[in-house]
């Protein structure tokens, strides 16, 4: 497959996955379109920097639907003699560590908005184009929309509705000649490592929530699961090579790979999920990611009964 001339657009490349696929596809000689939050960031300055004249920065935040029309507009423009070979699929957001209880709805909204609704949006866009020309897509999930992962229930629940969109298209497309692959990476260091954003945002949501569930888990219990989460991200991989090797394969491969699962553990934890008890799947989870604390309720319950 001759890569010169062949157009790629890749949403969310601000950093992380993004930005080192950008970078390693332009460096192969495709002409790529990729969106990022902020054209004046640094992370698109970077981009600016290290590739060659051929590559396009475009601003897009999948939150805004008049964003995602301009940046088709924008490709279909340029793409319309040739069509689409590839979209990579790799925006994502989270910015919250709690329970499924304790995360405001709102969170659960933006989570949808940016990893579903706005992946959905961009893909069906580009789809004539792809169509035209039998490319490929390629997204970016998490196992986090496989496995129940303690405390990231908005993320998770958002990335299972990606999975199984990704799947229904790699379905229905087949008989265009559309090849879908996705990509469920173990844990990388990427845009959303600082322990100062974390801290931050668990301050916000400490001070959001209502006293009744305020007391009933604890401030202490939200300080732990967030404190174990930054132990957590300092033993994350800052290779991201892996990651870019498995996009690349999926835009590129004769027969690429339904699913690529690049990342330490992974294979042992998707066989603990398929073929152990409930009990050992959670409690493997708990012990590799998140182990929370009883909240504060049931440990003055604990004590009293102890007591009796």
């Amino acid at each position: 497959l001759a890569t010169a001339g062949l157009l790629l657009a890749l949403a969310g490349c601000d950093s992380g996955f993004g930005q080192a696929t950008a970078r390693h596809l332009d460096a192969m000689g495709f002409q790529v379109f990729a969106s990022v939050l902020d054209v004046q960031s640094p992370g698109a300055q970077e981009l600016r920097g290290s590739c060659s004249p051929r590559l396009t920065l475009l601003q897009m935040d999948l939150t805004k639907p008049e964003d995602i029309q301009s940046v088709l507009q924008h490709i279909q423009a340029h793409t319309n003699s040739t069509g689409l070979w590839g979209l990579v699929n790799n925006a994502g957001f989270n910015d919250i560590i709690a329970d499924a209880e304790l995360s405001p709805l709102g969170n659960f909204r933006t989570c949808m908005e940016v990893n579903f609704f706005g992946s959905l949006e961009l893909t069906k866009g580009l789809l004539p184009l792809l169509r035209s020309a039998g490319g490929r897509i390629v997204t970016v999930s998490s196992p986090a929309g496989d496995l129940p992962f303690p405390c990231l229930a908005a993320y998770g629940t958002s990335k299972a509705a990606l999975s199984l969109l990704m799947d229904t298209f790699r379905c229905e497309l087949q008989p265009w000649g559309i090849k879908v692959s996705i990509v469920l990476p173990g844990y990388y260091k990427t845009g959303t490592c600082d322990p100062a954003f974390w801290n931050l945002q668990k301050q916000q949501l400490v001070a959001s929530l209502p006293r009744e569930l305020l007391q009933a888990y604890g401030e202490e219990y939200v300080e732990e699961i967030n404190r174990q989460f930054t132990q957590f991200m300092k033993v994350a991989a800052e290779d991201l090579s892996a990651v870019v090797n498995s996009i690349t394969d999926g835009l590129l491969a004769a027969n690429p790979a339904v699913r690529y699962y690049p990342g330490q553990g992974l294979g042992l934890m998707y066989f603990i999920h398929h073929y152990l008890p409930y009990f050992v799947r959670d409690s493997f989870l708990k012990g590799f990611f998140i182990n929370p604390k009883l909240p504060r309720a049931l440990q003055q319950e604990h004590h009293n009964n102890m007591k009796k």
